[in-house]
């Protein structure tokens, strides 16, 4: 007999009730009595908020994402939502991406929405994540959903919650909005939908949201600048090709190619192994598509159109693709060059950024005279900055995952406008005389040079969650005091709220909230942190070096990075 820990046991025996239809019930017994590993990975917990909403593998279980886990969290919100807005109407929007089961699972959502008295705008189609974040405030909801699991493999789907502000969810709400989660069973979810609370918005939000994005993302490029620009896009079968060629060709860019082949939405992926523009092989398409059209830019997105990997053209004429670090200085410091040109810094303009992103963007905000902030990883903590700080004007903001955000008319990292202001910067360049490549050399120049790397490792299931655990606990008890050779100065322990200054062996409180973050600095100016992935089954180790050298200080970096990477042991 094929034994099941008695706990697990309890949860499954739950889905064997006559709530639960008569398939789900049947597959259930059939991992029962051939496949129990599975059966346990299922069932051995809950799916959890992470750092982007709740995000996880599709299928039976509480550890899932189904109808059930999809409506119980709903229903939690709706209970909550009507304990905050009492007495009031209250309105939420529905968006969803191009995964399997993404449309069926947003009519879950509506519906039981719908069922607790809550009105509904459902988009009838696709779009990009951005979109639903500005579509929050456009339609004055109280909140938003959107079904996605970003770049995660083909068997991943998510859920997404936005504010009424269009920000995701931060502390202490989520942890309220799971609390009211956990304290419903199944069997209090309301899944008879009212229709007539479900409306369908498309064309009048679009239109919205394009004329926005051409608003924030255009800087008074020259026409005859756009009409000289070649761009290569592709929206890597996910939902930007619903929006970004609209908006490119509304700001006057018509010189644009799209790689056919991954134009079309696919939750399959079908051309790529994955389909995360952080990764080359993601672009390779488009690469060979830019050199074919001799091409200036290439820019890919990821399925939900939050986030853009940019490939320019290096001082050999090779498409070479910035990594998000480099993508983000050359956005920022091309943001405050035409603000500053424009004669509208004035000391209240913040940027931002994350714990785990270059030092660099902070030296780029000292020099413009413009306040820099910083946060945890997850845009939720840049659109909670943009909320705290009204006295603030926000410009711009990124973190090294490919995100970045362009103004304050959406609360999310956005693909959209991030994409439009990738192709001002390379017209503008290229109209000059030069390209966005040796843009960034000349604020390598002025700045010092930096390069950051990133050593992503996967550890799947339950046994995968207790390695990552090991590895913070050791990292955690047992700190370096140098690493490549350079003595570490300070180790920030986000989780404990403090810092530590090895030098004077002082520790301070840390202004942040509490996450699962190590952060070691040294004397060369390296820095180093660990972090556990909040929404997917990954460590991830970001290192970023620097130096004054002027020249081969690629190779000098290199080298530093090498030497760190092989100390962590973990390349």
């Amino acid at each position: 007999m094929i034994y099941v820990d008695p706990k697990i046991l309890d949860r499954v025996n739950q889905w064997l009730t006559p709530f639960f239809d008569e398939k789900t019930q049947h597959e259930i017994k059939e991992m029962i009595a051939y496949d129990p590993e599975g059966l346990e990975d299922s069932f051995y917990k809950n799916l959890e908020f992470g750092t982007g909403g709740m995000r996880g593998i599709m299928g039976l279980g509480d550890n899932r994402i189904n109808k059930y886990t999809l409506g119980k969290n709903t229903q939690g919100l709706s209970n909550y939502l009507k304990k905050q807005f009492p007495n009031q109407e209250i309105k939420v929007a529905i968006a969803y991406d191009c995964r399997h089961n993404s449309k069926e699972f947003a009519k879950v959502v509506a519906d039981v929405f719908s069922a607790n008295g809550i009105n509904v705008f459902l988009f009838s189609e696709l779009r990009p994540t951005p979109e639903l974040s500005f579509a929050v405030k456009h339609l004055d909801c109280q909140a938003g959903i959107v079904l996605t699991a970003s770049h995660n493999p083909p068997e991943y789907n998510g859920y997404k919650v936005y504010w009424e502000d269009g920000g995701q969810l931060v502390p202490p709400q989520d942890g309220e909005i799971i609390a009211e989660i956990n304290s419903l069973n199944y069997e209090d979810i309301k899944f008879e939908a009212n229709e007539n609370l479900i409306q369908f918005i498309d064309s009048e939000v679009d239109e919205a949201f394009a004329k926005a994005s051409v608003e924030n993302g255009t800087f008074n490029t020259p026409e005859e600048a756009k009409e000289k620009l070649k761009i290569v896009f592709t929206s890597l079968h996910g939902t930007s090709i619903t929006m970004i060629p609209k908006v490119l060709e509304q700001a006057g860019y018509k010189n644009v190619s799209i790689v056919e082949e991954q134009a079309e939405p696919n939750g399959d992926f079908p051309t790529v192994k994955s389909p995360n523009p952080e990764e080359p092989a993601a672009l390779k398409m488009a690469l060979e598509l830019a050199e074919k059209e001799n091409a200036d830019i290439v820019i890919g997105t990821d399925p939900d159109c939050d986030r853009l990997g940019v490939a320019v053209r290096n001082d050999n004429d090779e498409m070479v693709l910035l990594n998000g670090n480099e993508t983000m200085v050359l956005m920022t410091h091309f943001l405050l060059e035409q603000w500053k040109k424009a004669g509208k810094l004035n000391g209240k303009q913040f940027v931002a950024s994350t714990i785990v992103s270059t030092p660099m963007v902070e030296k780029v905000a000292v020099h413009f005279n413009v306040k820099y902030l910083e946060g945890l990883t997850g845009f939720k903590w840049i659109a909670k900055m943009i909320k705290d700080h009204p006295e603030l004007e926000f410009i711009g903001g990124g973190e090294e995952s490919f995100g970045y955000l362009v103004g304050d008319f959406v609360r999310d990292k956005d693909a959209v406008t991030a994409t439009l202001l990738a192709c001002e910067i390379a017209a503008q360049k290229k109209n000059a005389g030069s390209n966005m490549f040796q843009y960034l050399n000349e604020v390598y120049n002025e700045y010092g040079s930096y390069r950051e790397h990133l050593i992503s490792i996967t550890k799947k299931g339950k046994q995968g969650a207790a390695e990552i655990s090991a590895m913070m606990k050791k990292l955690r008890e047992n700190p370096f005091k140098e690493i490549a050779g350079s003595k570490v100065i300070r180790m920030d322990d986000v989780l404990k709220g403090e810092t530590t200054d090895f030098t004077n062996q002082k520790t301070l409180a840390l202004n942040l909230p509490k996450s699962n973050v190590l952060i070691y600095y040294t004397e060369d100016g390296s820095k180093i942190a660990a972090r556990p992935s909040g929404t997917e089954p990954k460590i991830k180790f970001y290192i970023s070096v620097n130096t004054s050298e002027k020249d081969k200080f690629e190779a000098v970096l290199q080298k530093k990075i090498d030497a760190i990477a092989a100390q962590l042991n973990v390349s």
